[in-house]
């Protein structure tokens, strides 16, 4: 005799391609809650939040609810940014609550940690972009291409046209 299968079949779902955060929401809403993000929204949207200067420096960690109304959002950063975000502790929770909807937050903890992070975090906050280097100036590059010029073998010329600009870019800034 053939046992009948013991599990459903699978349920159809709408015909078409669903969005990756629509299938793993009811896999991550436990993690979440854990750390008190009823909302993944916090979470998957903290750069349009909080503005993209404050996503770059700190990133929510867990939200801590004790007595009374409004939690405690506690924020990871590194060392240097931290009184960037002391200074700016109004705005972010004026900013979640927005998200929210209601006064889920009523304080922010701003944890400091190493640049690469440590055993929790574990986040390498990107450097600051360096800036262009100035361009040389034109009358001395002008001047020394000319004696370049006078090269006949045209990789050495090549080789020294570049020299030339890197010595005289260097010494105008």
């Amino acid at each position: 005799m053939a046992q009948a299968p013991t599990s459903a079949p699978p349920t159809r779902r709408k015909r078409g391609f669903e969005p990756a955060a629509k299938l793993v929401a009811a896999h991550m809403r436990g993690p979440m809650e854990k750390r008190g993000f009823a909302q993944a929204r916090l979470l998957t949207h903290w750069t349009e939040i909080v503005g993209a200067e404050l996503a770059r420096i700190a990133l929510p960690v867990k939200i801590s609810h004790g007595r009374g109304f409004g939690g405690t959002l506690i924020l990871l950063t590194t060392g240097g940014n931290a009184p960037v975000l002391e200074m700016q502790k109004d705005q972010i929770i004026e900013k979640v609550n927005a998200c929210y909807g209601y006064r889920a937050v009523n304080k922010v903890h701003v944890t400091q940690t190493a640049p690469t992070g440590f055993a929790e975090g574990q986040v390498a906050f990107a450097p600051a972009a360096k800036p262009a280097p100035p361009p040389p100036d034109p009358a001395r590059l002008h001047a020394a291409l000319g004696i370049v010029n006078r090269v006949s073998d045209p990789g050495l010329k090549e080789a020294l046209a570049g020299l030339a600009r890197n010595v005289i870019s260097k010494q105008s800034s």
